[in-house]
Parts: C-alpha cells; structure tokens; sequence
C-alpha cells in the first residue's frame, strides 16, 4: 500500500498494490495491521456504497459532529468521481481550504478523510459506484452539510452545467454560518 500525505495536515491518499492477470486484478483495499506501521490505527465500524445513476451527480458537503464524528476511506468501485475534503478545524491553518482529488476503478486511489473535515464529491462518469468506511455509526442527530458552492470555500468542481443535488444538499448553509465543532490539535 502506497501512503501519501496530501496537502492538508491529516489527509492521506492510499493506493493499493494490484495484482493483475488476464482475469483481472485484486487489491486489499484495507489492512490494519500493515497500516499502523503508517500510524494509521482507526478501527472501521461501518461501510457504506453508493450508486450515482447520473454524471454531474454532486453529494455533500457532508460532516458528522462529535460525538460520532467520522474518519472516513473513500474509493471508487466502478466509474470516476472528483473526492473533496474541506478543513473545518477551529484554528487550523487551512480552516476552509480543500483537496480536491480523481478517483475511480482505473487508479485505484482512495482518500483518507479525518474528521474535522468536509467530504463531497461529484461524478465524472454514469453509475458510478463509491464505497467509504465510516469510524463512527451513522447519527441522524450529528449529521451536517455546509453548501458546495460557497464561495468561501471556492471549490472547482469541474462541472459543465448544474450538478444534480439532493434537496438537503440545496438548502445547505455556508461556511460563514456555521460554528464548527472540530478544533484542530496541531
């Protein structure tokens, strides 16, 4: 597994080694064990799949606030998707920037979303499949999204016309009013 720090303190990007033949390939998209000799020892308790029937299909920015906020895997299982991360730390350094980053069933690439962070992503390819690992159990309760297009934050989706959102996602508030929960601990 290769591990790369990307450009916001505690995002990783994870590529799995792939074993190809003419059959296809196999790749062990998650190892504890291995993993902890990168410092990485979150304990996964939830994994979740998502199709987007549609490109341009656009979901979060979404968070989960203590006490169940999130680490989250993020990979591509079929199609292509642009993955976001936002830091939303109190007193980070990079509070409100983003990472932005490809991933789909080509590159095998996948992100490591701590939490303190925003997650979205859009899809670049029709029915495309995403598959994420939670650290937490979904609560309805602590379940958050701040707007995509917020100007604050300035993303670059790469979009060709409007994205297709959830009414939740529409109706989402900017960063500006929000008060963060997450403080960074750097």
């Amino acid at each position: 597994m290769k591990v790369e720090a990307a450009p916001l303190s505690g995002l990783l990007i994870l590529t799995p080694t792939r074993f190809s033949d003419e059959r296809g390939y196999f790749s062990e998209s998650w190892n504890l064990k291995r993993l902890k000799h990168h410092g990485i020892e979150i304990e996964f308790v939830q994994d979740n799949h998502s199709l987007s029937r549609q490109t341009g299909t656009l979901r979060g920015l979404h968070f989960q606030s203590p006490p169940h906020a999130q680490d989250k895997l993020v990979r591509c299982a079929r199609g292509a998707l642009f993955d976001v991360a936002v830091d939303i730390r109190k007193g980070s350094p990079t509070f409100g920037n983003w990472f932005g980053i490809e991933l789909s069933e080509e590159n095998g690439k996948q992100l490591l979303v701590p939490r303190g962070f925003l997650h979205g992503f859009v899809t670049r390819a029709p029915d495309t499949e995403i598959c994420y690992k939670c650290s937490d159990y979904y609560a309805p309760d602590c379940d958050g999204a701040i707007r995509f297009d917020d100007g604050e934050i300035g993303i670059d989706w790469g979009l060709n016309g409007s994205p297709v959102l959830s009414g939740k996602d529409a109706a989402a508030p900017s960063l500006s009013d929000f008060d963060s929960p997450f403080v960074w601990e750097g």
